[in-house]
Formats: C-alpha cells, sequence, structure tokens
C-alpha cells in the first residue's frame, strides 16, 4: 500500500467537498514494509496524514532503518532499498516522535485495522513504548469499501453485467453467472487478453503445495509451514529434527491432501539421508 493511494483517498474527498467532523484529530497511516508477517516484518517507511478539527492537515513522513536486509520482492513493491535506510533512524530512535504525533488521534487508513495498525503496534512494543489505543476510534477505508459493495458473486454480476442474480445459491444459476462476469471482465480490462495464460499473467498465479495452505512456497521455493509454531519453518528441517511433528500432524483433523503432501515431504527428507 503506497503513499499515493492514500493520498487520492483525501483528494477525492475534496473534489467531493465532503468533509470529516471531527472533535478530536484523526491520523491517517500508512506503513512499507520489508514484508507482511505482522510478528517478524519491520517497518521501513511511515507516512502519517494527521487531519485536523478545523481541517487544516500536518505531514510526517520517516524512512525507518528495520536493522534487517529488505528482501528483494519488498523492494520491488515499494522501492525502498538497504542503502537507501541504512542511515535512517531505526523506529526504536524515532518512536516516541511517531507516537507524540499520534497522540489523542483517531486512526485511519486502508486495511489499516488488519495491517498498518497492527504492525505499528508491534514497533511500540519491541521499543518497550507503552502506547495505549484503548480509546481510540479506527476507520478502515477497506472496510467501508467491502461493506458498501460486498465481494459477492450477486454483487460482482450486478457490477459487471448490470443484471441481477435471481438465482443466488442454485449451482447452476451461480456458474452461469460467474462465466458471464468473466467475459465482461475480459471486455473491461482489455490487458487480461483472451487465454488463461495471459489473465493469469497479469493476475499472477498462486504456487501452493496444499490446497488447504497449511503449506506455503519461500523465497527459494522451499516448503514452509504456513501455521503454528513453526509458521515460516522448513518442513523438511522441522521433520528432521522433530519426526514426532509427522505424528501429531498425521493423527490431526488436517485434510487429507495436506497429509498426502507432508508425507511426501518427509519421505524425501528420509530418502536424502
Amino acid at each position: 500500500m503506497g503513499v499515493k493511494s492514500t493520498l487520492f483517498v483525501f483528494h477525492h474527498i475534496q473534489h467531493i467537498h465532503m468533509t470529516l467532523q471531527l472533535t478530536r484529530p484523526i491520523a491517517f497511516i500508512d506503513l512499507e514494509t520489508t514484508g507482511v508477517n505482522l510478528s517478524t516484518d519491520r517497518i521501513v517507511e511511515i507516512a502519517i496524514i494527521k487531519i485536523m478539527p478545523d481541517e487544516t492537515r500536518q505531514v510526517k513522513r520517516k524512512l525507518i532503518n528495520p536493522e534487517m536486509s529488505i528482501p528483494k520482492e519488498s523492494s520491488d513493491v515499494h522501492g525502498i532499498t538497504d542503502e537507501m535506510v541504512k542511515d535512517a533512524p531505526t523506529f526504536k530512535q524515532a518512536g516516541n516522535e511517531i507516537k507524540q504525533f499520534l497522540d489523542n488521534c483517531d486512526l485511519g487508513g486502508y486495511n489499516s485495522n488488519r495491517f498498518d495498525i497492527p504492525l505499528l503496534m508491534e514497533e511500540f512494543l519491541r521499543a518497550g513504548m507503552d502506547v495505549d489505543l484503548s480509546n481510540r476510534k479506527m476507520v478502515d477505508v477497506q472496510h467501508i469499501f467491502y461493506t458498501m459493495e460486498p465481494r459477492t458473486l450477486s454483487a460482482a454480476y450486478k457490477f459487471y453485467c448490470q443484471k441481477d442474480l435471481t438465482n443466488a445459491h442454485s449451482a447452476e444459476a451461480d456458474v452461469s453467472a460467474t462465466i458471464e462476469v468473466l467475459f465482461s471482465q475480459m471486455d473491461r480490462y482489455k490487458q487480461l487478453g483472451g487465454s488463461v495464460e495471459s489473465i493469469l499473467g497479469v493476475i499472477g498465479e498462486d504456487k501452493i503445495v496444499d490446497y488447504a495452505r497449511r503449506f506455503s512456497y519461500d523465497e527459494r521455493g522451499v516448503e514452509v509451514f504456513n501455521f503454528g509454531k513453526y509458521k515460516g519453518k522448513s518442513v523438511g528441517d522441522v521433520l528432521k529434527n522433530e519426526p514426532h511433528y509427522y505424528d501429531w500432524m498425521m493423527k490431526g483433523d488436517f485434510p487429507l491432501h495436506t497429509k498426502q503432501k507432508l508425507t511426501e515431504i518427509m519421505n524425501r527428507v528420509f530418502l536424502k539421508k
């Protein structure tokens, strides 16, 4: 999520002459980070636009040294490299200034309730700073978007095909509407092209290990856990060091396909020995 898209929201609000009636300031936050894991990733840039009750605005933008290497795939998204942050303050050094800027503010952002605010709070806690948000209101613009424009098949059918889906949840009506939506999307977004390959080339193709996504691939193409205490750790390494974890999962309430993939990895690990 970039700063530009946050600014777009504000410009749009100005354009239609709506104003927020505020009793206290609201600070809209956007973070650029080393990745999307709330517990292990770090902030590399923070931008805050604070709207005051009198409608004036204050802006704070800071590069942050994450004290870890920024993965290439993250730099490709936000354009921030290790070189750019090497002389920037760490979060611990900048934290007090950020905390003071946010004092007595309600908070806003895009997907901020699920990402930006939780990650910012993690950084405050790691820096040993006590920040209490219990009395703050939080406005997540993405939540408004999804509430006002529901992400259902009926809503997509109405949006793309300008028709009401009359027999929603009848399987044949649903699948027929899905095909109509796809063709309307191809008409609307010419960059999708006309083949399955060209569509996936635009939207990206998920590379999955098991259908339930209990495992995923890391940037090196190694299977890693996607849940629990070993989240992000190599499945093979964990099975090598703790073979009983295999037994626990095989006896557990996991889907059959997940167990099948786990067994394949287990066999591969022990055949290597």
